[in-house]
């Protein structure tokens, strides 16, 4: 379980990497954002079955369900923000 932690780190720091370096465009950088929220809810929830804390789980679902929402209110302030633009 412990290397599962130490991969699943590895892979955020790589989709941390493309959201600050690499990111063309906004939109990939929220794709990013988002993918970020996701693996820090599988290590929450990794580490709240290996240390047998079932309460953690709660903050879990809590964490995806903030991230959802503002990755929802960002979307839609970048689309009014680029239509803006465009007008």
């Amino acid at each position: 379980m412990n290397i599962l932690l130490w991969i699943i780190i590895a892979f955020l720091l790589i989709v941390f990497f493309r959201i600050v370096i690499m990111g063309p465009s906004r939109w990939d950088r929220l794709l990013g954002m988002s993918v970020t929220s996701v693996k820090i809810i599988v290590l929450i929830i990794f580490f709240a079955s290996a240390n047998d804390r079932a309460y953690l789980l709660d903050f879990a679902i809590i964490y995806a369900m903030f991230g959802f929402i503002s990755i929802i209110f960002i979307a839609l302030f970048l689309s009014k923000r680029s239509r803006r633009g465009k007008e």
